[in-house]
């Protein structure tokens, strides 16, 4: 099943913000100015949208999400030869959050609403959302495109990117379910035997050895089919049988869905690092995996091993960490104090277009970033020069080792 961005989108335009966008009790305006590149989307004519309106930062516990409308109208609509085109929004606390020289997305989706979006500058949801859309800054007037033509498939970072904006990405293969149900019941196994069992169902041939950066990704988005695919039939089965005693239990349905959103991401991260384990084991790579160095931190991977590390005769050069994250975002600090002997550290995520402040700061902290060679170009090409793939670590190991 394809994903394109026409699938999902029909159109957006990006901007920075001004004084008086950003701070209304200013101005009182609640508009957003230079907006006639939309007028051909909008139409003519007066339209209320619904729209959800995003503040996205680096910092995960500080987003904001708000449901509203946004008003397109023409303020000159009685005047016989002039228009004067506005897009007036209500009142939300992400347009209270947003500061002057934010970026702001306004993109209209297939089911007829709006995503009002607004980032910090220069953090990594700006260089995410500028690549997906293929979209240029303005300063003043909102840079506008349509994707009715666009019809290849997202991708995995572009998945990733349109999933972070609470859309759906469906992906399903149905013809594996009843051998999944066979095998595994109506509860799926440990990730790591679910982790087995999508490597050993994917038909294409991808070599670990040859390609790991594509092994790598074509297994992670193998097995996300695989569990979406078991997810909506476990989801359909509940909802049959409602919530609560009487079916009708809200507590029980947010319970619910909290536990299907949070085994999304918690099986992702896992299914990555045993992925890579495979990857590593098939290369004849000697490493260790969650073990404790100083102070109980525990890294991803230790090369060659933890009996290396703790040797105080055994070479520090020929130690390598490497520490894994699905999002970096500003977690990526986390991997620092987890090997005091070893600089740099490594860090691999699959994590598409972070933002150029943050990995100068990554390069400054030590940190050298792995990046799978197919999300490679969401970066800019000087931040390019200085990633390393999978391919690339692995040699370096191998050269110690």
């Amino acid at each position: 099943m394809s994903n394109p961005l026409s699938k999902f989108f029909v159109a957006a335009g990006a901007k920075r913000l001004s004084a008086v966008e950003a701070q209304p009790e200013i101005s009182n305006q609640h508009e957003f100015n230079g907006v006639v590149g939309f007028r051909e989307i909008f139409g003519p004519n007066r339209i209320t949208f619904d729209t959800d309106f995003l503040y996205l930062t680096d910092e995960e516990n500080k987003e904001e999400s708000e449901s509203g409308h946004l008003t397109w109208y023409d303020a000159r609509e009685n005047h016989p030869l002039r228009t004067e085109f506005r897009l007036y929004y209500s009142t939300n606390n992400p347009m209270r959050m947003a500061q002057e020289g934010d970026m702001v997305i306004i993109a209209k989706t297939t089911d007829d609403k709006l995503l009002v979006i607004i980032c910090p500058k220069d953090s990594t949801h700006e260089s995410q959302l500028l690549w997906l859309f293929g979209l240029e800054e303005s300063e003043r007037k909102f840079v506008v495109k349509e994707y009715g033509d666009q019809k290849s498939d997202l991708g995995f970072a572009g998945k990733l990117i349109v999933s972070s904006l609470g859309l759906e990405i469906e992906e399903e293969e149905p013809d594996y379910l009843n051998d999944m149900l066979g095998r595994f019941g109506v509860k799926l196994p440990s990730t790591f035997i679910f982790s087995e069992y999508a490597r050993n169902t994917f038909k294409d041939q991808v070599s670990a050895i040859e390609a790991p950066d594509e092994a790598l990704i074509s297994w992670m988005m193998w097995e996300e089919k695989l569990f979406r695919t078991f997810e909506k039939h476990s989801v359909q089965e509940k909802l049959r049988t409602g919530f609560g005693q009487d079916g009708l239990d809200v507590d029980d349905f947010i319970s619910f869905s909290l536990s299907v959103q949070n085994k999304r991401k918690s099986r992702a991260g896992y299914a990555f690092e045993n992925h890579l384990a495979v990857i590593f084991d098939q290369n004849d790579i000697n490493y260790s995996k969650g073990v404790k160095t100083e102070r109980n931190n525990k890294p991803d991977f230790l090369f060659p091993g933890i009996a290396e590390y703790f040797d105080t005769t055994f070479p520090t050069e020929r130690l390598t960490m490497l520490g894994l994250k699905t999002t970096a975002k500003d977690r990526w600090r986390q991997i620092i104090p987890e090997a005091d002997r070893i600089n740099p550290k490594h860090l691999v995520t699959l994590e598409p277009a972070i933002s150029k402040n943050q990995t100068d700061e990554m390069r400054a902290q030590a940190v050298q970033l792995v990046i799978p060679k197919s999300i490679s170009p969401t970066y800019s090409e000087v931040q390019q020069k200085e990633l390393i793939c999978l391919e690339d670590f692995i040699s370096l190991v191998r050269v110690k080792q």
